[in-house]
This record gives structure tokens, C-alpha cells and sequence, in this order.
């Protein structure tokens, strides 16, 4: 039995001890997380630590990818984006990955590796013959020396009846010279050197050149060149009226045309502002407030002046003013935005298809509404 002076004394040192050992349990819970959020590495030590091995992105599958270093998230996006058709070019691709961000794509490049089937290659420019090289082929030189003299001299042709062996023969790519023709189905052919220069896979280089033997169609009246709707008005009309431009045209000369009523000239003028201009008149079947027997008549009554349309600067228009244009879609803006930081902008719209940009039909649509130079009909 305790005395009364000892359960007093109890009662003081139990509470005290108590107080103590729970002090010290939450002491050590507080301080135990701290130390291992200490001893733990970040994200950055740990990509850093990882032992990273050259890889090709065009080739290495995920697991591959792992082995070499790469992180799981980026392993994947670049075995997914592969999936989707994707090739890799160069290696700043690797930052358009998902999973890739800047800290990291800075850790993998030394390690990137492109083969020479995949890498991009500078595109090439006519350059003339040396006198050494003429001399070596005019001299009984190598079957190659005589084929890329050839190639240099150019002779007389017609656009209208050419053929793509004929302009690889000129110095085109196959693929130039099919681009080649297909603007020309598509423009209803070739009749000036105005409207040669504008097709986007010509650079000025090769149209300099090329100019002095293309033969033009002659003109059937002398004043067709200061407006281009006076012949057409001549055909359709037998020059009893000039046709309408639609580029220039006001509403009042819009439903002045068989064919157009109220809602269809509310549609091409906003269809034209979206665009910056009409560049083909076979552009005003894309609405649909234009309907199929409206657009056969439309057409004997309308004519286009591409040079009246408004360019966009492509390497320092603002996303919103490429958002705007109905040809430019949500992936390529992206793309667009995303490659322009990266190597500054294109000198043509050959290097945009290079890219992965747009497709060649897509760049056959926008390349007129483009500009990346002084442009002959820029206004």
C-alpha cells in the first residue's frame, strides 16, 4: 500500500512521463519523412543517373528505347507517334513526342541517331556546268558527264504538252514534276511566266532559267493581260459583257450573276475574307450553299485574279491569324508553331511537305496564300 504522500507523488510523475513519450512519438514522425524526401532523388537526378546508349528513333521499339535510357512516357511517345506514320527527319523531332519535354529532349540528343535512309537532305540547286565538265563531255566522257550536260540544256517546250521524263530531263525531281503538272490540270494550263513562277515547286532559280525556252499559247486579244476577265467575257459572251471578278466583285455585282441569290453572296464574301482571296474559281464549289447546277452556270459568268489575294507571311504571322485560314488545320498549326521555333521558318513550301507539315495535296491548296519572299503578285 502507498502511502498518501507517495500517491500524490504518482499522480504528479505518471502524467509528466506520459507527456514525455508522447512528445518524443511525434518528434520522430515528424522528423522520419523529412530525412527520406532528403535521401530520395528527383526526376531530373534520376534521368541524369540513367545510362543513356545511342538509339534510332526511326527503328528501336519500346522495350529497345528503355534499355538505352530512355524514360518510360518518352519511350512511348516515340513508338506512338511512329505508329501514326510519323518519320523522324532530324533529331529536334524527338521534341514534338509526347513525354519529351525541353530538360529532357537536351539529355537524349547526343544520343540521337538518324540514318542516312530517314535524315532530311538538303535539296538541290541548279548549278551551271564548268568548262572542264563541258570540255570532258564533248570529248568522249563518261556516259554520267554526257547525261548531266544534257540535263543542263535546256530547249524550246510547251507546258501545255509536256511530260514528266521531259522535266526531270530539265532539271525537276519526279515528284517536282508531277506537282508541276498537276497545277497545270488544275489552273486549266499554263499561259504566262507570271503564272509558271507561282507554281510552289518552281524556285526562282529554275523559272529564271526555264523562261527563255517555255513556249506560251499567244494571247487572242492584246488586252487580256491588263484584265484577265475580257477574254473569257469574249468567249462567253461574244463581247457583249465582261464577266465577274469575285475577288474584287461587291455584293450588288455578286447577285448580279444567274445563279447567286442572297445567301450564296453572304457565303462567298465570308468564305473570301476567311481565305484572303480566291485563287481558282473551282474554289466556290467547296461551299455548299453552291449547289451542283448552279455551279455550271456560275462559272460562264465569273473569272478570278489570283494576284488580288492576301498573303500570309508564314515564318512571323501570329497562330490566330494561321487559325483563321480554313486550309490550315488544328495538327498542321501545331506542327507549324512547334517546327518555327525550332529552325526559324522555310524559304518554300517544298521544305513544309520535308517537314512533315502538310501533305502534298495540302500544300497544293494553301502554297498561294503563302508567302516566304517577295512574291511577283504580292500586293
Amino acid at each position: 500500500m502507498f502511502s498518501d504522500e507517495q500517491r500524490r507523488g504518482l499522480i504528479v510523475v505518471v502524467p509528466l512521463l506520459l507527456a514525455v513519450l508522447l512528445l518524443s512519438v511525434l518528434v520522430e514522425r515528424r522528423t522520419e519523412p523529412v530525412l527520406l524526401a532528403e535521401r530520395g532523388p528527383t526526376r531530373t537526378e534520376a534521368d541524369s543517373a540513367a545510362v543513356l546508349r545511342p538509339f534510332d528513333p526511326n527503328r528501336a521499339e519500346y522495350e529497345e528505347l528503355r534499355l538505352c535510357g530512355v524514360p518510360p512516357a518518352a519511350a512511348a511517345g516515340i513508338v506512338r507517334w511512329r505508329r501514326y506514320g510519323k518519320v523522324y527527319r532530324m533529331k529536334e523531332d524527338i521534341a514534338l513526342c509526347s513525354g519529351v519535354d525541353d530538360s529532357l529532349y537536351a539529355l537524349l540528343k547526343p544520343y540521337i541517331v538518324i540514318d542516312e535512309e530517314h535524315a532530311a537532305r538538303p535539296r538541290r540547286e541548279y548549278s551551271p556546268p564548268s568548262p572542264s565538265a563541258e570540255l570532258s563531255a564533248g570529248s568522249g566522257g563518261s556516259p554520267r558527264a554526257e547525261k548531266r550536260t544534257r540535263e543542263i540544256r535546256p530547249r524550246p517546250f510547251s507546258l501545255d504538252t509536256v511530260t514528266v521524263p521531259f522535266l526531270v530531263e530539265m532539271g525537276f525531281s519526279p515528284r517536282q514534276s508531277e506537282a508541276v503538272l498537276r497545277y497545270r490540270d488544275a489552273s486549266g494550263g499554263i499561259r504566262n511566266e507570271e503564272q509558271f513562277r507561282r507554281c510552289y515547286v518552281v524556285s526562282e532559280e529554275m523559272a529564271d532559267r526555264l523562261a527563255p525556252y517555255i513556249v506560251f499559247a499567244p494571247a487572242e486579244r492584246a488586252d487580256t493581260d491588263s484584265d484577265p476577265c475580257v477574254g473569257a467575257a469574249d468567249a462567253a459572251y461574244g463581247g457583249a459583257a465582261a464577266l465577274v471578278e469575285i475577288n474584287t466583285a461587291d455584293s450588288a455585282a455578286l447577285r448580279s450573276v444567274r445563279g447567286i441569290g442572297e445567301k450564296s453572296v453572304t457565303a462567298i464574301m465570308r468564305y473570301r475574307e476567311l481565305l484572303g482571296g480566291f485563287y481558282s474559281v473551282e474554289q466556290l464549289a467547296e461551299l455548299d450553299v453552291v449547289t451542283e447546277s448552279n455551279y455550271e452556270r456560275i462559272l460562264t459568268q465569273i473569272c478570278c485574279d489570283s494576284c488580288k489575294i492576301s498573303k500570309i507571311d508564314i515564318n512571323f504571322a501570329s497562330p490566330n491569324e494561321l487559325m483563321r485560314h480554313p486550309y490550315v488545320s488544328a495538327k498542321a498549326l501545331r506542327r507549324i508553331v512547334k517546327q518555327r521555333q525550332l529552325k526559324g521558318g522555310w524559304s518554300g513550301i517544298g521544305e513544309m511537305i520535308d517537314d512533315d507539315i502538310f501533305s502534298e495535296e495540302e500544300a497544293a491548296r494553301l502554297a498561294p496564300y503563302l508567302r516566304f519572299a517577295r512574291d511577283t503578285c504580292d500586293r
